[in-house]
């Protein structure tokens, strides 16, 4: 075990072995010295929770299944087993784990009485409330079950049963009506006059009645949907799926991060449970308020939901080919870092309007903009052009720096922070005159399990740093702002104190908190179990005025792309399409299940994941991902409403159609030399050297800008402080 900053414990916890990268399905195998292979299906064998979990034993050929006596703890869970048609296997739902190590053992008895072949499997078992691996839970933690609408309804799910949020699990049923609505089934013995039927992926065409069981799990909200007909059909089980399921699922995604902290949230993001554009396919789709970073903005929980929501659909309703995640922003700073740190989870990613992540999003975008837009209306008594402001910010207009800026930027402040009012008393609240103890609703608060706390002041560690970086240097030796600009930028722009409140030094970032975030994979690395995740980046673009010029920038794109390249020398598990998003009309919207583009990209993940299932050489799996990839599947821009295709590799800078059509932007961080990766919370510094400018500072001015820059500037040819690798994966704290 390695301690942390802080008081945050964590060890490495093996690999969930993904299906895709193993040849096996998604589970953990059972020790390869013995005598065949029990492999955990629903979840890893050390994250099992809520004591139940979908197990298969693979047989040698001269090991027939009626010889098998399976226990559990010594008690004999042999009928929970079913030999699996075809296949030399059983399948077997095994419930009643105690908390903690359970041992499953099968032994194939010959007619002597006697084992002739024998293994184990090692299952740690957690409670369906949680935590497994995220650490410690929140506190306090506010239920939200009373607001939470049921599916096709505006019933809500009523009060909460304990303090851990529960509620009773409960099943409904809801058909899509020829009018294209979904509405309650009146009844589970005969058919509206109204109910329209679907054809799925796999060619069935059906009654288009759908199953959605709502419940919790790890405090949050859960929902899972399928197409079933209770008609005709018996109760789905893991040995009788849904008719009409086309064997995989897509987990969702919500976006949002304000206010993302100490509560359960009321809804699962994105469309709702009833997304049509998956289901009328035949897709189980499964979401939990916990995966919507407006109610939760962490991927740790986000991981761990996904974990623990993924294995309850598997155990509902048997193996899943893969999983697919799908979402925008805020979905996309959980989508990334859970294929990386747990790999396993989510076979495939759908990212639109994406991010890297959350973390180096605010420190390296989000803060600087708040700061650079305070300087500019408090700081200075110089007058800025639009385009100077411009340049010396990267953005594609003033409008933008105010976009990203204020409004987001609260999310660093613990004091007049981003508690979600609805539910959250301000008796509670944090105030550093009034309630020094309250609760902090800022983005690290809620990330102390990771970061640690300050032993000086109890608060959380912090990663925001911009010691010697240089506003407005591209600027500079563009000759876009002037020499007294850029030096009354970096004297005055000035960072935050400890409450996020704006002062006049720069902000130091916490050494720990740094170190923290690279090595438990809070910054993506890329290199782990992404570099094995195949990846469409869709985005509906929004970076310029006509576009809708808001925060979701393209430039993203990019930095995940560099850091693919980075850690694995290539990014061919990344495919980038792009068309215009807003204004609707005109577009589809960030991420709209009516763009034929984004439906279109839905469809041929599926292809590329059923293409790389199939793979069965022993090439590597970058080779396979590679090779797997459809052939239409290719970087492209898209004009007229997604129906016109220009094919053509996406790049961050050149003149291209598609960067002439939808161009990319920097930052304020990136203006000052911070590389497209954008991954560098706190730079290593370098004496300051006259030579390196394009312009020729006075001997006054050099004096002066060797006063702001005491320490020396950032130099961005090197790694940044403490930047390194993520340690590994499955980390537990």
């Amino acid at each position: 075990m390695k301690k942390l900053a802080g008081s945050s414990l964590r060890y490495l916890a093996g690999f969930f072995c993904a299906g895709l990268l193993t040849g096996l399905p998604a589970g953990a195998m059972a020790d390869g010295n013995q005598d065949f292979d029990i492999v955990a299906l629903s979840s890893p064998p050390y994250a099992v929770s809520g004591g139940t979990v979908l197990l298969r034993i693979d047989l040698p050929p001269n090991v027939p299944s009626n010889d098998l006596v399976i226990s559990l703890n010594g008690q004999a869970v042999t009928s929970a087993f079913r030999s699996e048609a075809g296949q030399n296997s059983l399948l077997g739902l095994v419930t009643g784990l105690a908390l903690g190590k359970n041992v499953l053992t099968a032994k194939a008895i010959g007619r002597n009485n006697q084992a002739y072949r024998s293994a184990q499997l090692v299952l740690t078992n957690y409670p369906i409330t949680g935590p497994i691996f995220s650490g410690p839970h929140e506190e306090p933690f506010y239920c939200m079950t009373q607001l939470f609408k049921l599916p096709a309804s505006n019933n809500t799910l009523g009060p909460a049963l304990d303090a851990d949020c529960s509620i009773a699990t409960r099943v409904d049923y809801v058909y899509r009506t020829t009018g294209g609505t979904f509405q309650p089934l009146p009844s589970l013995t005969s058919y509206p006059a109204d109910l329209a039927q679907t054809t799925t992926s796999q060619g069935k065409t059906v009654p288009y009645i759908v199953r959605v069981e709502t419940g919790t799990i790890n405090r949050g909200i859960y929902e899972t949907a399928v197409l079933h007909d209770p008609t005709t059909e018996k109760t789905p089980t893991p040995f009788n799926p849904p008719a009409a399921w086309n064997q995989r699922l897509v987990y969702t995604l919500g976006g949002g991060c304000v206010g993302g902290w100490y509560i359960q949230g009321a809804s699962i993001g994105n469309g709702g449970i009833l997304e049509d554009l998956m289901l009328r396919q035949g897709y189980g789709i499964a979401a939990s308020s916990l995966n919507v970073y407006g109610n939760q903005c962490g991927d740790l929980i986000a991981a761990e939901t996904v974990a623990m929501v993924r294995a309850r659909f598997i155990e509902n309703f048997g193996p899943v080919e893969f999983t697919i995640g799908y979402g925008c922003s805020g979905g996309t700073e959980a989508g990334h870092p859970i294929a990386d740190e747990y790999p396993g989870l989510l076979d495939g990613l759908v990212m639109g309007c994406s991010f890297p992540e959350v973390v180096a999003a605010m420190v390296n975008n989000i803060t600087d903009a708040d700061i650079f837009y305070y300087y500019l209306h408090n700081r200075t008594t110089l007058t800025w052009t639009d385009a100077q402001i411009e340049a010396a910010t990267g953005y594609p207009t003033v409008t933008t720096l105010a976009t990203i800026g204020p409004p987001n930027a609260i999310r660093t402040k613990a004091q007049g922070g981003t508690c979600n009012a609805m539910v959250i008393p301000k008796s509670v609240q944090y105030d550093a005159k009034t309630n020094p103890t309250g609760i902090r609703c800022d983005l690290y608060d809620h990330l102390v399990n990771v970061f640690g706390r300050d032993p000086a002041t109890g608060f959380a560690r912090r990663p925001i740093d911009n010691v010697g970086v240089q506003y407005g240097l591209e600027a500079l030796n563009m000759g876009a702002i002037s020499k007294q600009q850029f030096l009354d930028l970096n004297q005055n722009i000035g960072g935050y104190d400890n409450d996020g409140n704006y002062v006049t030094t720069r902000t130091v970032g916490d050494i720990g908190a740094i170190d923290a975030a690279y090595d438990t994979g809070r910054i993506t690395y890329g290199g782990l179990g992404l570099k094995h995740t195949p990846i469409i980046d869709y985005r509906g673009y929004v970076d310029q005025p006509e576009n809708g010029n808001e925060v979701h920038s393209r430039f993203h794109s990019f930095s995940m792309r560099q850091r693919l390249v980075d850690a694995n020398g290539n990014f061919d598990n990344q495919v980038m399409l792009v068309e215009n998003g807003q204004p609707a009309p005109v577009g589809n919207g960030l991420f709209s299940d009516t763009s034929p583009v984004l439906s279109h990209a839905l469809t041929q993940m599926d292809e590329w994941l059923t293409d790389l299932i199939a793979d069965p050489s022993n090439a590597s799996i970058a080779a396979k991902i590679n090779r797997a990839k459809p052939g239409d599947l290719v970087d492209a821009c898209f004009t007229n409403q997604g129906t016109v295709k220009i094919a053509q590799l996406q790049v961050y800078t050149g003149a291209t159609t598609c960067n002439q059509l939808y161009p990319a932007f920097s930052t304020p961080r990136m203006v000052a030399g911070e590389p497209l990766e954008n991954n560098v919370l706190k730079c290593r510094l370098k004496p300051i050297n006259l030579h390196e400018y394009k312009v020729t500072f006075t001997t006054t001015e050099a004096a002066q800008l060797k006063t702001i820059f005491p320490q020396g500037v950032c130099d961005y040819t090197v790694p940044g402080v403490d930047q390194s690798p993520t340690d590994g994966t499955w980390q537990f704290f």
